[in-house]
Parts: structure tokens; sequence; C-alpha cells
């Protein structure tokens, strides 16, 4: 007797452009290719090259909460995609984009019932549910802006962008794909 496995659907090394292209913009996928961890400035070297969720990191950056506003969705089965902007509680002011692709199947009826309503950022969810997780960030990505995104982070020029993409296990399988993308940072001095 001959048994078939079927293919995953989160796969161990996230693809920007595969990834992107579950939901892309209206004027299409931006340009990006790889950066080294060393080769990105700073801030964003911190707030991405690290083992933890984005949503406590950006928190804890900008001193403030963060809220999910899902943007487009994408549903196949147990294979969930999503489109968001992670916004602080206090300004509105957007802070990063991302897009998720998760298999629904490895996660408990709460925590898909949770994400599937999109009024939670993912990692609070996982958080929030003591989901047994770990982060794996795969790749660094430098990201040259297209028009939805200069619309979304008030940006006015083709100032580069940097992001990560990365895989989150849960109970030691990988679960979800993401890639997050933050709004251009502005430090003071």
């Amino acid at each position: 007797m001959s048994t078939h496995l079927a293919e995953p659907a989160v796969q161990p090394t996230p693809d920007y452009d595969e990834l992107y292209a579950l939901l892309p913009d209206a004027d299409g996928i931006p340009a990006a290719g790889p950066v080294g961890p060393l080769d990105m400035p700073s801030p964003y070297r911190s707030l991405l090259v690290h083992n933890h969720h984005m949503t406590v990191t950006v928190e804890q950056f900008y001193g403030d909460r963060v809220n999910v506003r899902v943007l487009e969705t994408r549903v196949d089965g147990d294979d969930y995609s999503r489109k968001i902007l992670l916004t602080l509680a206090g300004s509105g002011k957007v802070v990063q984009f991302g897009i998720v692709r998760i298999d629904l199947a490895q996660l408990a009826p709460l925590v898909r019932e949770q994400i599937v309503a999109g009024q939670t950022p993912l990692g609070r969810v996982l958080i929030q549910n003591d989901v047994l997780r770990q982060v794996r960030p795969t790749g660094f990505v430098k990201v040259t802006p297209n028009a939805a995104m200069r619309e979304w982070f008030h940006a006015a020029g083709d100032e580069a962008l940097y992001g990560r993409l990365g895989v989150i296990d849960t109970d030691g399988r990988p679960a979800i794909e993401v890639l997050e993308i933050l709004a251009p940072i502005v430090e003071l001095t």
C-alpha cells in the first residue's frame, strides 16, 4: 500500500514574490532584493533581526499598542492568507505592512477563529492563547515602495523600505509564513 503525503501549505523558506503574489497590490508587487542583516541601517536592523513577534517589537519601539487593519484576505480550505497594516492605537499611524499565509489546520479552533476574525494582530493572538511557537526569520529584504505603500506610509519618495520574511512554527511544525515591511522611520537626534 502506498502512502502519499500532501505538500505542506507553509514552506520552510517563503519566497517574497510568491508570498506577495497571493494578494498583490493594484499596481503590482514592489521591487525588492535581498539584504544582509548587517547591511540594514539603524534602527531597522534591531527591529527586524530577531526571533520575536513584530507585534511586540513595534509596540516596544513606538511605546504604543498596535491594531491590525485587514486590507484583503484569501481562503482556500485551511490555507488562509491576509494582507494587513499595523497601526498605532493612539495616532492611527501605519507602522508596518504585512502578508501572512497560515495553515489553519495547524492551529486550535479558538486560535483559528480569532485570526480569521481579523480584530487582533497575529502575534497577540498567538501570545494570548499560549500557542507554543518559534519565530524564524528566513531572509531580509530591501523594498522600493510602490504607490500603495507610499500611500499607506504617507511617504513622498522612493526611500528604501526594509522587511523580513519568516516562518512561525507552532508545536514544532511550520504553520505560518510572514512578510513584514516596516514604515519609513525618522530617528530624532
